[in-house]
């Protein structure tokens, strides 16, 4: 794996992992196209270069990130069903990394779905945090009541987060839209989704470092690649971020749901002509 192959990876990941597009399934695409996507250290990659994308959301949202502890037990609590079944399932979950059939057919069958979020959740586009301060009853109409994060809203938003163990399902829009099935608004949902990232990706990234190291060795090259992906994807983590709020708060998923579906169908039909996506 070469330094410009770690920083094209670097860079859909820091621009995928935050949109309703999987991150995971971008870099499998990429790594199809570069001819790498079988090889065990590119599939360690694929996980552990998250650890740059965790790193923006503390950076960007560093005083809201650093609150109370009930604030971490909603986290914590959102977080064990993935764990749970990334541990029981995690060698079946690898033998899908790296299959571009499954990342086309979840492209497709998740972008169907966004194509639809927006006008099911109508209601819940009002301005509200999830936080657990009060808005004042002058403040509210009768139809605009906050939202309160709970434990039981938190655990129910963790369970989406198992379907985007499925390459090309979208962490992010498994977890944005478990949050909008709880009452939170676009914003409010991508950023509790934004949070969940954090433990998370850092549980996969060290298991699966972890796990690469005691059967292969991590060499002093591959810390070399390792530590310039997670920089770059850094970098272009905090720029999509903030560019991605911004957009979704405006205009919603459908554009995002339109790009799944083309690129799912594309890359479809570039199998069915026989075409190896492997251009190296």
């Amino acid at each position: 794996m070469s330094v410009i192959e770690v920083v094209i990876l670097a860079i859909v990941e820091g621009i995928t992992e935050f949109l309703p597009v999987s991150s995971t399934g971008h870099m499998i695409i990429a790594s199809s196209i570069m001819g790498i996507a079988d090889d065990d250290f590119v599939k360690m990659f694929t996980v552990g270069i998250q650890f740059g994308a965790i790193l923006s959301v503390i950076v960007l949202y560093f005083k809201r990130f650093f609150q109370s502890v009930d604030f971490y037990l909603k986290l914590f609590i959102a977080f064990l069903p993935a764990a749970v079944v990334g541990f029981l399932l995690g060698d079946y979950i690898d033998q899908l990394l790296g299959n571009v059939i499954v990342v086309a057919v979840s492209l497709i069958a998740g972008g169907v779905i966004l194509l639809f979020v927006d006008d099911w959740f109508k209601k819940n586009e009002i301005e509200i945090p999830f936080s657990d301060s009060r808005i004042p009853d002058g403040q509210q109409s009768s139809a605009k009541k906050e939202i309160e994060m709970n434990y039981t809203k938190a655990f129910r938003i963790g369970v989406f987060q198992i379907i985007s163990m499925v390459p090309g399902v979208s962490r992010s829009a498994a977890t944005i839209i478990g949050g909008l099935t709880q009452k939170l608004n676009r914003k409010n949902a991508a950023e509790f989704s934004f949070f969940l990232a954090v433990p998370t990706m850092f549980a996969a990234t060290v298991y699966k470092i972890y796990s690469y190291n005691k059967e292969t060795g991590l060499s002093k090259n591959d810390l070399d690649l390792f530590l310039i992906g997670n920089a770059v994807a850094f970098v272009v983590a905090v720029l999509a971020i903030k560019g991605f709020i911004s957009f979704l708060t405006r205009n919603g998923f459908r554009i995002f749901g339109w790009y799944r579906i083309a690129l799912g169908v594309l890359i479809l039909i570039l199998l069915a002509c026989r075409i190896d996506l492997k251009v190296v």
